[in-house]
């Protein structure tokens, strides 16, 4: 079997290395792309932060190659970790930190009680781009101490005809294993009618179980939830209406739903040995971990409001994420079942309801200056609660946050362009008396826990400034600051203490993350670049530690990341481009409270360096793609909570290949070319359980079709 793998390999490479070569005699120049989640649009030239920006071709394109959203991002965002390939993505990180997730502006993520789940809340066949924003600010609002990932959603058509779309794909290893297969497809319809425009989807993904490099299957993650053997569906709809030229009102609803087959269950691996998990057929216990969300907002734009341009958006969010099941220790009441028997299994659920408000002026009395201002609010309800014994793990916890800012531009020169701003953050959280868990203590007494409404205000400021000595090249530098809740919920659902009230708890302070960066722009017609070094702190930052049931509490520290990131490509030909991005990052912390740093940031909650590179070649109607990913060994001997001594980096390398025809257009991906066998960085360095020691995805080839009508 290993030579037909070999000659399988020698085909696709073949295929794309001696296709027709061609000189161009020009080179198209590098488009120069706006980027809205820094809440108006600017080109990313004028952004004094690294910023990337996948388009709508790279994500066609990486649905081949990667079918979790984590496996894009990992891809091609420098100071994105490696893709656990998994629902949970606890352990990935963003500049060593938590990113903001956005569907057009809406926050997904849940901070009050972090389920790690808030990469998986859209399919990606709705999404246009995604920009993304490296470093932890403000400007978004609560989350960001990582950065800003935002998901752009596709804009219905305006030229008057119905168009029409369909997408389809299936995925299977190089044995065809039936178990193995996975399913995607989505159609959608769209079209402008006088001064009302629609677009709608409706998409389906269904996956198998997973098999490595050895041919074996890949364990389940029952618990935190996983993609392999899933089911999901999504409904998205944008309704719009132009009662004049200068506005807009957009309704938008995207209904998402990812939940667990339960057809495998896992068998143990044994890290001592480098034996992976696998997955064994049989019921599983209890329901399929889930992901059900349903996000809406309601868009309003003025062009023509005192000079500049309003705009409103409302939105409201309900989340429900379900974990799987077990008898563990934290879960035990003696009053409801024999201590060691009593099943349970939790779901988080939040509701939120927010508005953002935002006028944006620019070129203001012909002066050059640009500002924006405004202010946000949102209404956080969050509670987790346990399915079949019906108690709250985490008690039902209300926040509500008013924060207005200010940003400004202000061109100091010709070359020289100074920005800044400021957002008063007001917040407050309010949990009622509560009762804890019998489990969280060895003589199961159940504790009532004072309620509290602790209130916190902080002034974040940003500031940058932007050289361009010379067209196309640019030097920036800024400071910005995060703002984020240090995951509420673990904290209120692990006291185990008498006389504890929520007003008394330290850990239930904000964490607020202080990001300075340096860095550079070139842009030419045949080559962009972008280099940044960067440091962020927070003097009372948060990092996770397991405990003996495996469940996650925060531990207060003073934490400090550096990293060096950047990203080229270069266009040889109009047909030829290579490209590739770096990502070096180190974190320290305080573990014994004296201000010194004093060990490494684990690899639980930092990503190891990496480095990635590709090519690019078209010709005619065929293109191809082949990308190398390389993760660099770490040595974690001196890391806080060390779970291993090491990890041990690895290579792989992906191909893809499109024909475009008259028709539509056809594509093939696979994933892990030359069928790497590979223990995944978390599984690595990140745990030291034997069911959660999983091995890579194996070679995995996509073939899809596309087509609009």
């Amino acid at each position: 079997m290993v030579s037909n793998h070999n000659l399988f390999v020698s085909a696709l490479l073949s295929s794309v290395l001696v296709a027709p070569y061609a000189v161009a005699e020009e080179v198209s120049p590098v488009e120069e792309v706006l980027v809205s989640a820094t809440r108006t649009p600017k080109p990313v030239s004028s952004i004094p932060n690294m910023v990337t920006v996948i388009s709508a071709e790279d994500l066609e394109e990486q649905l081949t190659l990667a079918t979790d959203t984590s496996g894009i991002l990992a891809n091609l965002v420098p100071g994105f970790s490696p893709s656990r390939q998994k629902l949970s993505g606890f352990g990935e990180s963003f500049r060593g930190r938590s990113p903001l997730y956005l569907i057009d502006g809406v926050p997904q993520s849940n901070p009050l009680r972090d389920g790690s789940r808030d990469g998986y809340t859209i399919d990606m066949a709705v999404v246009e781009r995604i920009e993304v924003i490296h470093g932890a600010n403000a400007i978004q609002g609560l989350g960001a101490t990582g950065g800003i990932i935002n998901f752009v959603t596709k804009k219905p058509d305006d030229s008057g005809d119905l168009k029409l779309g369909i997408q389809a794909g299936i995925t299977t290893t190089d044995d065809f294993e039936s178990d193995g297969f996975e399913y995607r497809g989505s159609v959608y319809a769209t079209q402008k009618i006088g001064k009302f425009d629609y677009l709608a989807s409706v998409s389906y993904h269904k996956r198998g179980v997973m098999y490595d490099g050895e041919g074996r299957t890949i364990g389940v993650d029952q618990t935190q939830g996983d993609l392999g053997d899933s089911e999901q569906r999504d409904f998205f709809a944008k309704l719009g209406f132009e009662p004049t030229e200068d506005q807009r009102i957009q309704f938008t609803i995207n209904d998402f739903e990812l939940s667990g087959d339960g057809d495998w269950g896992t068998v143990a691996g044994d890290p001592a040995t480098g034996t992976p998990a696998t997955a064994a057929k049989g019921a599983l216990e209890g329901e399929p971990a889930t992901n059900d969300v349903t996000t809406m907002s309601l868009d309003y734009s003025n062009k023509a409001v005192a000079g500049g341009t309003l705009t409103l958006q409302l939105y409201a969010q309900d989340f429900r994420s379900s974990f799987g099941g077990g008898t563990f220790g934290s879960f035990q009441d003696p009053a409801i079942a024999p201590v060691g028997t009593l099943f349970d299994q939790s779901e988080n659920n939040s509701e939120k309801k927010g508005a953002r408000l935002t006028w944006d002026k620019q070129n203001i009395a012909d002066s050059g200056v640009n500002m924006f201002t405004g202010v946000d609010y949102l209404h956080d309800k969050t509670f987790q609660r346990l399915m079949f014994t019906d108690r709250n793990w985490v008690p039902e916890t209300k926040f509500e946050n008013i924060a207005p800012f200010v940003q400004a531009e202000f061109p100091v020169s010709e070359m020289i362009t100074v920005s800044g701003g400021l957002r008063y953050e007001n917040a407050k959280l309010n949990v009622d008396d509560y009762q804890t868990l019998a489990g969280n203590r060895s003589d199961f007494q159940v504790l009532t826990v004072g309620g509290g409404s602790p209130s916190f205000d902080d002034l974040l400021i940003n500031a940058g400034v932007v050289i361009e000595p010379v067209a196309g090249w640019t030097f920036y530098s800024s400071y910005s600051e995060g703002f984020t809740m240090a995951d509420v919920g673990r904290v209120l659902r692990g006291i185990n203490t008498e006389g504890v009230t929520v007003d008394d708890l330290f850990d239930l302070k904000p964490i607020k993350a202080d990001n300075i960066e340096l860095g550079t722009t070139f842009t030419s017609d045949r080559f962009f670049a972008q280099v940044s070094v960067f440091q962020s702190k927070s003097s009372e930052g948060a990092r996770y530690v397991a405990d003996a049931d495996g469940f996650l509490r925060v531990q207060r520290e003073k934490t400090r990341i550096r990293g060096l990131e950047a990203l080229a490509e270069y266009a040889v030909t109009e047909e030829f481009r290579v490209g590739s991005n770096l990502a070096v990052q180190k974190g320290r912390v305080d573990t014994n409270d004296d201000g010194v740093l004093d060990a490494d940031l684990d690899a639980v909650n930092i990503g190891p360096n990496r480095l990635n590179v590709f090519a690019t070649y078209a010709y005619g109607d065929w293109s191809g793609r082949v990308q190398l990913s390389h993760l660099f060994d770490r040595d974690f001997t001196n890391a806080a909570d060390a779970l291993a001594a090491e990890f041990n980096g690895y290579s792989l390398v992906d191909l893809s290949m499109s024909y475009r025809m008259e028709a539509g257009k056809l594509q093939l991906g696979v994933q892990n070319l030359f069928d790497k066998q590979y223990i995944t960085y978390y599984s690595q360095a990140g745990t030291t359980r034997g069911d959660r020691y999983f091995a890579g995805r194996g070679r995995a080839i996509t073939l899809s079709y596309q087509a609009d009508f």
